[in-house]
């Protein structure tokens, strides 16, 4: 079971530093992953959330690390596996990326890039990230970025291969491309029946077989919130969602979010909103349907108090995660 937050309310500097007391209580409370996506804008202030995960791996020692999500197309792919590879030796081990295209694109017109080239962008640097991590020296080509001429790219990583997902949001190309390259597939599901992707975990498979590759990974990244009975879980979480879910709405496109559409998506779309029993049966009805072996629970999507993450963090880790571990092994 694992805990991700790429969409939380940061705003002020002391958020940022209460990331790291949420990271060593993921760790505590008995989770698998901890993972911060990155972000530009004032209200999410996360340009560099390997800078915060290197704090956690410093008062942690077992918990995973790594992104959730670092935006490929407007980074350097040297520059990231470098970053990661080097959290990867602060951690002993511990350290892995998930890699995606870019929901928000606010990064692309701050590092000069044009989002006429939003495809072009992330499929050569995907191509670059798959050739330096396989810990060779290297030698690329493309046209949005400086050639590589056979060389080596250091630190290395204590496993030899720095694990690598790739978020998909839908796209059944991104989907292929993800097997073709041998990465892991995170499946971002943030609206709507779960069980619609499950088309893409199947084309997953088929497209790892035909690259040659041994069954890889399935991740679901979903957000959520856990509190102790059903009805404090909604009422904490609906004016958090509320509110981000408009600043959305006018960054990409969304429809306007009212409360019935909140409480359908809590009974059957992909918001965990809930008991720990009721996140725990729903997260095991996802996984089981979609074939996947990890389930990122999206935390914090808003300005919610520390306290309360806090808690969240406590019972998804204590009470969510043994439940959903129970159930899939007597399934």
């Amino acid at each position: 079971m694992t805990l991700g937050s790429d969409g939380r309310l940061l705003g002020q500097p002391q958020n940022i530093r209460e990331l790291v007391a949420e990271g060593v209580l993921a760790e505590e409370s008995g989770l698998d992953f901890f993972g911060l996506g990155e972000h530009h804008i004032e209200e999410i202030p996360l340009p560099a959330p390997d800078l915060v995960l290197a704090a956690v791996a410093a008062r942690t020692s077992r918990i995973r690390l790594g992104s959730a999500v670092t935006v490929l197309s407007s980074d350097d792919p040297v520059r990231v596996f470098q970053r990661y590879a080097t959290l990867d030796a602060l951690s002993a081990g511990r350290a892995e990326v998930i890699l995606g295209r870019g929901s928000s694109k606010e990064s692309f017109p701050l590092f000069g890039f044009d989002l006429a080239d939003y495809d072009r962008l992330f499929e050569e640097k995907l191509e670059l990230f798959a050739r330096l991590r396989a810990e060779e020296p290297v030698t690329w080509s493309g046209t949005t970025r400086a050639a590589v001429p056979g060389l080596q790219v250091y630190p290395r990583t204590a496993g030899g291969a720095l694990p690598t997902w790739v978020g998909v949001g839908g796209n059944p190309a991104s989907v292929v491309r993800a097997a073709r390259y041998g990465f892991s597939l995170m499946l971002a599901i943030i609206g709507g029946n779960p069980a619609r992707f499950a088309r893409l975990s199947t084309l997953y498979r088929a497209a790892t077989d035909q690259a040659g590759f041994a069954p890889l990974p399935i991740g679901v990244h979903s957000p959520g919130h856990v509190a102790a009975t059903d009805e404090q879980a909604r009422e904490e979480y609906w004016p958090t969602y509320e509110t981000f879910m408009l600043e959305a709405r006018w960054q990409r496109g969304f429809p306007e979010i009212t409360r019935e559409y909140f409480e359908h998506e809590v009974e059957y779309g992909s918001l965990y909103v809930g008991s720990p029993d009721t996140v725990a049966r729903r997260i095991v009805r996802t996984v089981t349907t979609l074939d996947a072996s990890r389930f990122d629970l999206k935390y914090g999507m808003g300005p919610m108090p520390h306290a309360v993450l806090m808690e969240n963090i406590r019972l998804f880790g204590t009470e969510v995660a043994p439940r959903v571990r129970e159930q899939l092994k007597e399934g």
